[in-house]
């Protein structure tokens, strides 16, 4: 008898141990449905799951010296870092729980930094004084604001531009609000003014002339439609500029602001004359436009004039990849082209002593975001930054390609595809990555945790510019607008179409993703589509448009409702609810992740909480995962760690298995 229990003390002990270690969820993390993820799959995705990359954010005013924003190793968020030079191990300035990813030096002498911070993702966003000597900071902004800053062309007052929360999914109502700029010192708080209260938002990059006696503004009313207004700094009083009052109904976006150095000329990219973002120069004294000439019919994504006045810098959007180029602002002319290698291209400025030194953030499918700055004199690159890849080597990874297919109206739609390694024989499985929006773009770019799927298990990755999507005219971003909306579904269909006629991918094998905007198009995808799906997982996703638009902050409503169409319309309420997902649940049949933010204020989390009630009452698998200290999108390493073991378990079961 005692030979018997021994044996099955050991029995049972060997399969006490035999047991998988499990990976918990983070107290932050509400998970259900999710089975167990193992320790093993953690182990999997390594270092997939760690690569930090390095974003400029600011010159030093004085030095050849960058604010830089960064994740260091063991840290769980993006804080700011200060570079010394090239290739130097960045000095950490901040140290929060929240993530830091933008600020601006002291313009006089780099003896503070302003950034703005705000709390568990809620975008509340409120400004700051760093002091660099004793790491102290001030609060600068109302608390119960959100809140932009930028500074005067002196450098010696920040300008303020705050709206009112009215934290409309936790019960509050405010439909009429207002933007309030306030001009201060933000080394003596109690010197400061309101300048001007200006209707409703939409109202961002303030640029003072060079005098600092009045500024120009944009007022964003539709992704199709902007102005540029001029206020004045000492009365508050503003004047339209573009587009010019006399001109015709025609409507146009500007974007870009750049006053030359005597305040004569105003530098914009417009579409007022093609359907892309054109580089232009607006003269004060004849009201006119002068359109520098080019040879790419694409947008103007972003552009940077030298603080001589004498080059400008810009980036072309070709087709999803970044071109830079430099031009003569005088005359308009392009220069050499510098010598940058190919990747996706954000966050360019030029040094404020240094006028020939550009700084510029790049990554591209085979590296992480890297720092580097131009020389304009030689055309020369200077890498400032090498991304830390714990261990994976992304030299390895295959660069993307353009694939384009016929939509229902004979249209054609293009998108952005990742093979995995050739090792992968047959047709492959298929992630369909749908970008949020719904006016942004798929670019060729490093694909992070994504990278995973496709150089482990072997998934192809194709991410589609449904119509509506940003980089392809102005006709292009209209068109799923309002009732329109599920003109960008059905393209969705036909790329599902299209698929059986590329070998290399498996039309069997299909599975959706999205995040916000295409978080609702992986929904309406189930929706209409779930016989051709394995499953879908949607990230802070719309499932409502009409409780979306009830419950979404104030600030942006009215700006979606150009978009969705005005819920408040009883002939367009009633389309929106006839299309919406939740109206729709109970024709979806394919297995669904659910991830979402708890303080999300632009898509409220009880868009995920409806749709998850709605399709498990169906029967249908559904994967939930709601973080409490996130917003729109997990900004905590911690919490997107979780969110992608959750989605590889997922993807392996309902992708790849069976």
């Amino acid at each position: 008898m005692k030979q018997l229990i021994c044996t099955a003390l050991a029995f049972l002990a060997t399969a006490v141990v035999a047991q998988p270690e499990m990976v918990a969820p983070n107290p932050n993390l509400r998970s259900e449905g999710i089975p167990h993820i193992p320790q093993s799959l953690a182990t999997r995705v390594g270092g997939y799951s760690d690569f930090r990359g390095h974003g400029f954010v600011d010159w030093h005013p004085l030095r050849s010296e960058m604010l830089i924003s960064h994740r260091a190793a063991g840290s769980n968020v993006a804080q700011l870092f200060l570079l010394a030079k090239p290739g130097a191990v960045p000095e950490r300035l901040t140290d929060f729980p929240e993530p830091i990813s933008g600020g601006s030096f002291d313009r006089v002498g780099g003896r503070f930094v302003i950034y703005s911070r705000d709390t568990g993702g809620n975008e509340a966003s409120r400004i700051y004084r760093l002091d660099l000597d004793s790491r102290a900071s001030t609060l600068l902004s109302d608390p119960d604001t959100r809140s932009s800053f930028s500074w005067n062309e002196a450098g010696t007052r920040l300008l303020i531009s705050s709206v009112p929360l009215d934290r409309t999914a936790q019960g509050g109502r405010r439909d009429q609000i207002g933007t309030t700029l306030t001009l201060l010192d933000p080394m003596k708080l109690e010197d400061r003014r309101i300048i001007a209260e200006l209707p409703g938002t939409g109202w961002f990059d303030f640029t003072f002339a060079p005098d600092d006696k009045s500024l120009v503004v944009i007022h964003y009313l539709s992704r199709t439609e902007t102005e540029v207004w001029r206020i004045d700094v000492g009365s508050g009083k503003r004047e339209r500029l573009l587009p010019a009052p006399d001109a015709a109904a025609k409507r146009a976006t500007y974007f870009g602001l750049e006053y030359s150095p005597d305040g004569s000329r105003l530098y914009v990219t417009t579409t007022e004359r093609s359907e892309f973002q054109q580089l232009a120069e607006y003269r004060f004294d004849t009201r006119a436009l002068r359109f520098f000439p080019s040879d790419i019919n694409w947008d103007v994504k972003n552009f940077a004039l030298s603080e001589d006045g004498r080059r400008l810098a810009a980036v072309f959007n070709v087709d999803g990849r970044d071109e830079l180029r430099l031009f003569d602002a005088a005359s308009g002319k392009e220069l050499t082209r510098p010598k940058v290698p190919n990747g996706q291209i954000s966050s360019i400025k030029w040094h404020e002593k240094r006028t020939t030194e550009l700084a510029l953030t790049l990554n591209s499918p085979q590296s992480p975001a890297t720092i580097f700055s131009i020389d304009a004199d030689s055309g020369a690159a200077q890498r400032w930054t090498t991304a830390d890849t714990a261990g994976v080597d992304p030299a390895s990874f295959r660069d993307a390609e353009i694939v384009r297919w016929k939509s229902f109206d004979g249209r054609m739609i293009s998108g952005v595809l990742t093979l995995p390694p050739a090792r992968f024989t047959g047709p492959r499985p298929v992630i369909i990555a749908i970008h949020g929006g719904p006016e942004a773009q798929a670019n060729v770019s490093f694909n992070g945790r994504f990278n995973y799927l496709i150089n482990e298990l072997g998934v192809a990755l194709l991410q589609p510019n449904v119509r509506g999507s940003s980089g392809y005219g102005s006709t292009f971003l209209d068109l799923d607008n309002g009732v329109k909306r599920e003109d960008s579904v059905k393209d969705i269909g036909a790329l599902l179409d299209w698929l059986p006629s590329d070998p290399r991918l498996d039309a069997k094998r299909v599975m959706v993703q999205g995040g916000s905007y295409g978080g609702y198009m992986v929904l309406a995808s189930l929706v209409h589509y779930s016989g051709r799906l394995r499953g879908g997982i949607d990230v802070v996703g719309i499932s409502d448009f009409v409780s979306f638009l009830g419950n979404t902050e104030s600030y942006r409503r009215d700006l979606r409702r150009v978009e969705y169409g005005d819920e408040r319309e009883p002939a367009v309420r009633a389309v929106l609810e006839q299309i919406s997902p939740l109206a729709n649940a109970g024709r979806i049949r394919a297995p669904l992740l659910v991830v979402h933010g708890k303080n999300d204020p632009r898509v409220p989390v009880g868009e995920a909480e409806q749709i998850v009630r709605k399709v498990r009452d169906s029967g249908v698998p559904v994967w939930y995962l709601v973080a409490d200290n996130e917003g729109h999108g997990f900004a905590r390493k911690a919490n997107a760690d979780f969110y992608f073991y959750a989605m590889v378990a997922f993807i392996e079961r309902y992708l790849l298995g069976g």
